[in-house]
This record gives C-alpha cells, sequence and structure tokens, in this order.
C-alpha cells in the first residue's frame, strides 16, 4: 500500500471516530439533559414569540438525523398572547421531530436544522377586526434587518409536514382556506435577501374560499407537486416562481407573490388541454352553475390571474381570465355553435378603478366564428356586461343559403329548398336565466329567392324576398314577396316591440300587415282554416329554439289589410278586393270586407274560428244589387241543390246574419247554416224549380210556371240547419199571384203552405196598383201545401186546414 494512501485512511479513520464519539457525546448530553435542552429549544423557538410554544414532553430520536441528533417534542402548542379569548391555537401538534446541529448544541447555542411536524392542526385565525393569531410572529426594526440580518433568526434547513390540517380562517374578509396535507417536503436556504425554498406538495382541498358567502374553489380536488418559493425581506413577501402543479388529475402552471405585511397576494394560473366541464368545476358554486349551463366538447386554452390587494375594500379579488377555444362546439341555452372559434376574457373590474364584483364584471368573445344551426355566423366582438343584471351586446354577421337551415332549427316546421339569406345585426338584451330579454337590435336581414315550405301549414312560397329591418325594439318588413301557386303577394309590415315580446310574451306580438296582389287564389290559402299539421318532437338544445320559433308564429296577433285587383276561388270572381282582416290565436275575423261581384257589391264582416273537426263561421253580410244567378253560382248555391243558379234570373239585394261550419277545404257543410236573410229580388225570374212546375201541373196546366217572372219580391228566410223558415211572404209573378209560408226543407220536415187564386195576373196589367191588390185574391183560390212524399221528394196536397 503506497505511503499517501495510508495516511488518508488513518484520517479518515480519525474523522469517523471523531464524528461517532461527537454524535455519542451529544447523544449522552440529551439524554441526561432533556429537560435543559427541551428548555433551550423552547427558549430557540419562543425568542420571536408574542405568546409561547409549549411542550410536554421530548424524547431522543438519535438515529433519525445521524450524524446529527433527533428530538421528539410531544404534545406541541402555539398560542399567541390572546389565545384566551378567540380559543384557537395556531399550532397543535401530536408530535414534531427537531434535528439540532451537534456542534452548537456541544457549545451550547441550539441550532435546529429541521422540523417535522406529524398528526397535527394548523389555524391561522383572523377576527373580524382584523386581529390574527399569526401576530405571534415578531417582525424585526429595519435597524435590525440592516445590522444583523441573521442575528436571532430560526433558521431551519428542511421541513417536513405529515398529516396536517392546515386552516386560513379570515372573519373579517370572509376568506376559508381549509387543507388536509398529506405531505409537504421542503429544503430551505437562508440568503442574506430572505430565504428560498423547494417544496414537494401533497395535499387535498376541503375549501378555497374567498368570500364563504359565494362557495368555495377547488372544492374536494387534490393538488400534486414541487414549488420554488423564496421569501423577500425587502419586499416582505413570499414568491412562487411558476410550476407545475397537479389539480385533481391535470397539470397546471401556477406562480404566485403573497405579500405578507398586508395580505395581499397575485396568483398566476395557465392549463392547456382541458374540458370545460372540468375548469368550471373547479370554480366556486356560485360560478359553476351559471357556467355549467353551458358546454364546450373540445378541451380549451385557459391562462388567468386573481389578485388581491390585501385592502378587503371589495371583498372578492380581481380576477382575469382568458381562454382560447378553436375548432370547437359550444352549447348554449338556445342551441349549439358549431365549428367554433373564438378567444375569450373575463374579468370582474371592467372599469379601471371600479368596483370588483359581478356590477362591474365583464365577459368579452373576440373574433368569433361558428354556425348556429348551419348558418355561419362572425362576431368581431360580443360582450357580456353586469352580471349581477346581465346586458350582451355584439354585432352579429353572416350570409348563407336558406338550406342550410333545414333539420336545424329543432322544429320540422320549414323546409327551405331555394334562397339566401344575408344578415348584419347590433344586438343587446337584458339576461334573465340565460334567457336574452328587452332585447333591442338594430340592423336588417335580407332574404332573396326564397322556396320556402311551411309545414304545419302546407303552405309553399316560391321566388319570396323579403328585406327584414329591425330599429332596436321594433320589425318592419319592406319590399316583401312571395308566390304561392299562381297567387301573387307583395308584402310590408310593422310589429312593435318585436324583440322584447318574441322572448317574453308572444302573445302579445301584434304584427300590421299590409299586403297588395294583381290576382288572388283564395283557395291556395285554405291550409289558413285546418289545424297545424302535427310536428316531430324536438330534442337536445335545439328544442328552446323551436319552442319559441312555433309559439310566436301561433301566438302572435296579426292586422292583415289586403287590396287585391282580381280574387278567385273556385267559381267566385271578386274584383277590387279591399279586406281589414285580423288573425288572433285560433280565429280569423273579417272586421270589413268588401268587394265588386257578379255586376253588384258586396260587403262583410264576421269570423272564422278554427276547431279540430271542422271550422264554425259566423257572418254579416250586406249584398246590392248582384245578379242571383252568378251569385248562387259563386258560392256553390250555399251547399243546398234545390234553388241553385240554374233557377235564378234577376238582381239580389239581401242584409245576410249567418253562421255555420266551413271544412278544412273550404266547403260548406250541408245542414250547418243558421239564420236570417232579408232579400229583395227585382227583374227576376224562377226558372224551372222544381216545386212551382209540379203546382203548375197540379193546377195550372196552361199556365208557364217553369219561367215565372218577378218584378219585385221581399222577404225573410230563417235558416235552421236544413230547413228553411219562409216568413209570410207574397209572391207576384207573371204566371200567378201567390201567398207563401212555412218550412222548407233539404232533408225531410218540408210543409210549405201555399195560397193561390186561379185569376190569371195578366187580366189584371191594366189596373192601377191599389186595385191590383183590391183585385189579387178575388175569385177560386186553392190552399195547398207541399210536404215530403215516400220516397224522399214533394207531394202537394189540399191544405184543409188553411187560415
Amino acid at each position: 500500500m503506497k505511503r499517501w494512501l495510508k495516511i488518508s485512511l488513518k484520517i479518515l479513520s480519525v474523522l469517523v471516530v471523531l464524528i461517532i464519539l461527537t454524535w455519542l457525546a451529544a447523544a449522552f448530553y440529551i439524554s441526561r439533559n432533556k429537560k435543559e435542552v427541551l428548555a433551550s429549544i423552547l427558549s430557540q423557538l419562543n425568542k420571536n414569540l408574542n405568546g409561547q410554544i409549549t411542550a410536554t414532553s421530548m424524547e431522543p430520536t438519535l438515529l433519525k438525523s445521524f450524524p446529527g441528533v433527533s428530538v421528539s417534542l410531544n404534545g406541541v402548542l402555539l398560542r399567541d398572547s390572546l389565545w384566551n379569548q378567540h380559543k384557537h391555537d395556531l399550532l397543535k401538534a401530536q408530535d414534531i421531530d427537531v434535528s439540532l446541529n451537534v456542534l452548537s448544541l456541544i457549545v451550547g447555542n441550539i441550532n435546529i436544522k429541521q422540523i417535522a411536524i406529524n398528526n397535527a392542526s394548523i389555524y391561522i385565525y383572523t377576527d373580524s377586526t382584523g386581529y390574527s393569531n399569526t401576530s405571534i410572529f415578531k417582525s424585526k426594526s429595519k435597524t435590525d434587518k440592516k445590522s444583523s440580518p441573521k442575528s436571532s433568526a430560526l433558521e431551519v434547513k428542511k421541513i417536513d409536514f405529515n398529516k396536517v390540517s392546515l386552516i386560513l380562517d379570515n372573519k373579517k374578509r370572509f376568506k376559508l382556506f381549509n387543507f388536509d396535507i398529506d405531505q409537504i417536503k421542503g429544503r430551505m436556504e437562508y440568503p442574506d435577501s430572505g430565504w428560498t425554498g423547494k417544496i414537494k406538495l401533497m395535499t387535498k382541498v376541503n375549501s378555497f374560499a374567498f368570500n364563504t358567502r359565494k362557495g368555495s374553489f377547488l372544492k374536494d380536488k387534490t393538488l400534486e407537486g414541487t414549488l420554488n418559493a423564496r421569501y423577500s425581506r425587502d419586499l416582505d413577501a413570499v414568491i412562487l416562481n411558476p410550476e407545475i402543479l397537479k389539480i385533481g388529475d391535470h397539470p397546471f402552471k401556477i406562480g404566485a407573490k403573497i405579500e405578507l405585511d398586508k395580505s395581499a397576494f397575485a396568483i398566476s394560473i395557465a392549463v392547456d388541454d382541458i374540458l370545460f366541464r372540468d375548469v368550471a368545476l373547479l370554480l366556486s358554486p356560485n360560478i359553476s352553475s351559471k357556467l355549467l349551463k353551458f358546454g364546450i366538447e373540445k378541451p380549451i386554452n385557459i391562462r388567468g390571474n386573481i389578485v388581491d390587494d390585501g385592502s378587503g375594500k371589495y371583498g372578492d379579488p380581481l380576477i382575469k381570465v382568458g381562454i382560447t377555444v378553436r375548432d370547437n362546439v359550444v352549447s348554449i341555452p338556445a342551441g349549439k355553435l358549431t365549428a367554433c372559434n373564438f378567444d375569450g376574457s373575463f374579468t370582474n373590474q371592467d372599469t379601471v378603478g371600479g368596483i370588483i364584483g359581478d356590477e362591474n364584471s365583464s365577459i368579452k368573445f373576440h373574433r368569433l366564428t361558428a354556425k348556429y344551426f348551419n348558418a355561419p355566423l362572425k362576431i368581431d366582438t360580443f360582450t357580456v356586461n353586469n352580471l349581477a343584471r346581465p346586458i350582451a351586446t355584439g354585432l352579429v354577421t353572416s350570409q348563407f343559403p336558406l338550406s342550410n337551415l333545414n333539420n336545424s332549427l329543432g322544429t320540422n316546421d320549414f323546409d327551405f329548398k331555394n334562397g339566401t339569406a344575408n344578415l348584419r345585426l347590433y344586438c343587446k338584451a337584458d339576461i334573465d336565466n340565460f334567457s336574452f330579454t328587452k332585447p333591442v337590435v338594430s340592423g336588417k336581414i335580407q332574404i332573396a329567392d326564397a322556396d320556402i315550405l311551411y309545414i304545419p301549414r302546407k303552405l309553399h312560397l316560391v321566388k319570396s324576398a323579403l328585406n327584414i329591418n329591425f330599429n332596436q325594439n321594433d320589425l318592419s318588413i319592406q319590399n316583401g314577396h312571395f308566390q304561392l301557386g299562381k297567387s301573387e303577394l307583395n308584402v310590408s309590415c310593422s310589429i312593435a316591440n318585436f324583440a322584447n315580446l318574441y322572448y317574453t310574451a308572444p302573445e302579445k306580438i301584434l304584427v300590421n300587415l299590409k299586403m297588395s296582389s294583381p290576382q288572388l287564389y283564395l283557395k291556395e290559402f285554405l291550409p289558413f282554416l285546418g289545424p297545424r299539421t302535427a310536428k316531430k318532437k324536438s330534442n337536445g338544445n335545439k328544442q328552446v329554439v323551436s319552442k319559441e320559433l312555433s309559439n310566436v308564429l301561433e301566438l302572435s296577433k296579426m292586422n292583415i289589410r289586403l287590396t287585391v285587383d282580381k280574387a278567385i276561388y273556385d267559381n267566385f270572381l271578386a274584383k277590387n278586393l279591399d279586406a281589414d282582416i285580423s288573425l288572433r290565436g285560433g280565429g280569423i275575423f273579417f272586421n270589413k270586407i268588401s268587394v265588386a261581384h257578379a255586376g253588384g257589391q258586396l260587403s262583410l264582416n264576421g269570423n272564422i274560428m278554427q276547431e279540430t273537426a271542422s271550422n264554425s263561421f259566423k257572418i254579416n253580410s250586406k249584398i246590392s244589387h248582384v245578379s242571383v244567378k252568378d251569385f248562387f253560382y259563386s258560392f256553390d248555391n250555399f251547399g243546398q241543390n234545390t234553388i241553385t243558379n240554374k233557377n235564378l234570373k234577376g238582381y239580389l239585394s239581401a242584409l245576410a246574419n249567418i253562421s255555420g261550419k266551413i271544412s278544412h277545404t273550404g266547403k260548406i257543410l250541408p245542414r250547418s247554416i243558421n239564420g236570417k236573410v232579408v232579400f229583395n229580388m227585382n227583374n227576376a225570374a224562377l226558372v224551372n224549380f222544381d216545386p212551382l212546375v209540379k203546382v203548375g201541373k197540379f193546377a195550372f196546366a196552361n199556365r208557364n210556371l217553369s219561367n215565372v217572372e218577378i218584378k219585385n219580391l221581399d222577404g225573410t228566410l230563417n235558416v235552421r240547419g236544413d230547413k228553411v223558415e219562409i216568413s209570410p211572404m207574397q209572391v207576384n209573378s207573371s204566371a200567378l199571384n201567390f201567398n207563401v209560408k212555412g218550412i222548407y226543407a233539404l232533408g225531410s220536415g218540408t210543409n210549405v203552405e201555399m195560397d193561390i187564386p186561379l185569376r190569371n195576373p195578366k187580366g189584371d196589367e191594366n189596373l192601377t196598383r191599389s186595385e191590383k191588390r183590391e183585385a189579387r185574391m178575388r175569385g177560386i183560390v186553392l190552399h195547398i201545401k207541399a210536404i215530403d212524399d215516400e220516397k224522399g221528394g214533394i207531394k202537394i196536397r189540399w191544405n184543409k186546414d188553411h187560415d
């Protein structure tokens, strides 16, 4: 063996022996002087305390920190000077392991190198006045710091917390931080500037409440990671460099600055590729309950800062959060935004220098692009201000083919086959329970070359175009043009307070609609008479939009002013139609309609009420000098075939007040009409009227009763279903004069009484009017009646019971 090696081994052996002897000496010293060592340790720990740390006993644990010396302090309590008032122990531990420097112990100066706290609770308490039990720790004066930065500092090289409950309870600021620490390990260094440390953390969060009145962040989440911390004496602040910390199962990059003298802090947070729902569940319930009304399917990136200046002026800390969303699906209460991209931000101090809180909060979406029910949207900036009473504002632009909306509105009401939409809208609205209320909308929507099928009413509109203009709450339509079959309509309308009532009270929406047409085929509008076709139920996020849109279409009221050059319905032809019509609920109300028809004029008012099997109607009409033949032909002989247009000539004027039933296809139901008709006919004729022809065969074979001319006839008819009550009426005609009254039935029940003088009216042509009246019933008078026969026809019998 070489000489230098032998010398080295001897020196090393001496050093080892010296260390062992020193350690044994220290161990012996501690064992023989436990009370003195405990007193020295407690004295060292109590040196800078405004209170007292106590321990019930101390036991050496010599091998734990060899070659250092360790002791275990049992029943440790740390209490501030006002403990008797608030009763909260700052520290209560079953045992604390303290590692001592051997050389300092030999020279009589206890130097603690490591502290391990096990099975303990730490309760940092601040009462409503601002007093904290952390006042137990004295602060050095600036002079002391400069002259002797290390003179009496407690410098622990290592810390180790195991199974420790840590609570920070601030009654003045309504803050509560509660952690179950499974493990905290750290190594500390003490440069002149303060201290630095690397701390490994594993803990569960029971409460992380900046405001206990609003709930806890990170509730029941675990925190795990390593923190690089340093303390600056000049700033009196603890600074945590940004490091990865796992919250739950996701890594967050977190940094912080905590100013001890002001109880102020600033926390920075960054996380990538995290699900929106997972982020929402980390927040306090008052925030998460609102955020969970929304959804983002794919992971997102978030950056945030939480700052508290320590003043307690506003209660809540300043929060600023940024979010990046790319090619995502965003669920909102009114539907889904697909292919969604935006940069979002949140702050609870939108006005710099203003208060911190919901009233000054703001959510902003920048450069938002998405598809809403397949309609592409572009919003430069969308803002929601004042979360206490949220108000949303934004400029929405979009241009798309209408066919994109098929199967996307959450309702099967519409089928778009062609056409384009171009919209540019500035919107401002209150948000009440995540629904828009009191909206203010400005801008326009242009629809061109549209082919639209409205399925509930089976209305197919082609070559349609219109400009929809929003002026804050009001809506107007200009340059509207629709084609329904062969009918053409030019449309304009105005709706006051539309934007607000759309969401809150669609039944109060009143549409004032003006329509004109060169020609209108009324049969093409018969779908309005029928009930809505049942549609499939909506599903998912489309349900809200479907319900709102359908409600507006069916519950809103409409006033229509209609002018038509020519209106056609089967055999009915009218010109210069001028109508004032209202649509309300299940009813169509004819306020005033006038039209030129059959050489005369018709005017009417009334209503049609929509019902399941058929529709009921009530009509008050005035007929002025119309061709009775054309009139009966136009209205399909009013649902009966006894007196038809083929039996009539002349001109009719009448007042009619009738009600009845009309089918969903526009046909008057037989035997459904009730009402009263007061009429006048002049220059009229009854042609081949079967009951009269039969009377002629029975009693007047030598007279022509197949063409009975009547210069003037007044009468009143009361209609009761399938029976027509003929009020007593005098008929003066070219063939005979007669009086008639009774019941004429479309089915069974006919009982018409007639008093017919046999004298020929032609023999009285040269008499004056008064002479004609006197001579009318002279001579032989036949008293007959028309009644039902056994074959369902009519037979003529003598009326033995005549008056």
